[in-house]
């Protein structure tokens, strides 16, 4: 006789969102583990799918009742065992009975989803929907699957940010009568497709700058209270100029962002981690000795398509409809 217990006895649980195929993936890397690729939605979007309970040919499973929930939650990676729950929603598929054959529950959530999915140093935010079948013996059965989550400005807050003049950054590094340098960046918000335009004057040369490059870093700080964790790390690094400059010589930035795995920025998020971005222009010496100067930027998520399908985003769909 077999054992109830057994793992080859478990029921299969599938969680499948609707129209998933067709939807834009994201692909998050997990510390410890393999990255996956789960479908994307916006904040205000209702998560619907389906449960597939499959009962394994001649078995039965009593049970104290089958829930689902949709959790939002965000994981500091130094302090496992204390998830920080912002979202929860439970519904009840199904009363204490026996399953004696497959089933199949449709689910749907309709909840504001306040943050973005973010998978970072030190901490990790996350939605995923679980299945639990409780049993009065033995362990529950239980199923997660992912889902993420990005959020963009609305239609009407990026016409008003396009409307609305920015000023470049202005700034200078400099060592009284040896090195005087003033570099420009066009704007300090930028879209995650932008283009970073800059410039770098030398107005004053008397040290050999035998290098100078522009970094990217994200700044994380995770935690609460003294309990806080700040990391940094290079999102990209290039080289803009190799060899001495000399008084009155300007050199030209060109970054484009759409390269680079990049996320908004995220300022205090349900109090427990912000994401900042800087740009890092470095200069180096001939004796190795370095000058920096570093500025922030803000970041943001212009809207796109979240649903493709064969490859064709529905924007493109609508536009060739319409010729």
């Amino acid at each position: 006789m077999s054992s109830l217990f057994s793992f080859s006895s478990s029921p299969t649980i599938n969680i499948t969102f609707n129209g998933e195929d067709s939807r834009k993936q994201k692909s998050f890397k997990i510390p410890g583990s393999e990255p996956i690729n789960i479908p994307v939605y916006t904040g205000n979007e209702a998560i619907v799918g389906k449960v597939d309970v499959v009962v394994p040919s001649g078995k039965k499973y009593e049970h104290l009742g089958i829930k689902i929930e949709m959790i939002g939650h965000i994981e500091l990676y130094f302090d496992k065992g204390n998830n920080i729950k912002f979202t929860h929603l439970v519904r009840e598929l199904e009363a204490a009975g026996v399953l004696s054959q497959s089933k199949t529950f449709n689910f749907e959530f309709s909840t504001e989803k306040p943050y973005e999915t973010y998978s970072g140093l030190n901490v990790r935010l996350r939605y995923f929907v679980k299945i639990t079948i409780s049993r009065n013996y033995g362990s529950n059965f239980v199923k997660e699957q992912d889902f993420a989550v990005q959020n963009y400005q609305t239609p009407a807050a990026q016409a008003i940010a396009a409307e609305t003049p920015q000023q470049p950054i202005k700034m200078e590094v400099g060592i009284e009568d040896c090195l005087h340098i003033e570099f420009e960046f066009d704007k300090q918000k930028y879209h995650l497709k932008d283009v970073v335009l800059g410039k770098i004057y030398f107005l004053l040369v008397r040290i050999k700058i035998k290098h100078m490059e522009l970094a990217v870093i994200r700044r994380e700080a995770a935690g609460v209270g003294s309990n806080t964790f700040n990391e940094s790390e290079n999102v990209t690094k290039f080289e803009l100029m190799d060899g001495a400059p000399i008084k009155g010589e300007n050199i030209p930035i060109r970054l484009f962002l759409s390269p680079l795995e990049l996320t908004p920025t995220y300022r205090s998020v349900n109090n427990v981690f912000s994401v900042k971005y800087y740009l890092n222009l470095v200069l180096i010496d001939e004796e190795d000795r370095r000058y920096f100067k570093q500025q922030e930027v803000i970041f943001w998520r212009k809207q796109e398509d979240l649903l493709i399908e064969n490859g064709v985003s529905e924007s493109t769909r609508a536009a060739s409809t319409r010729m």
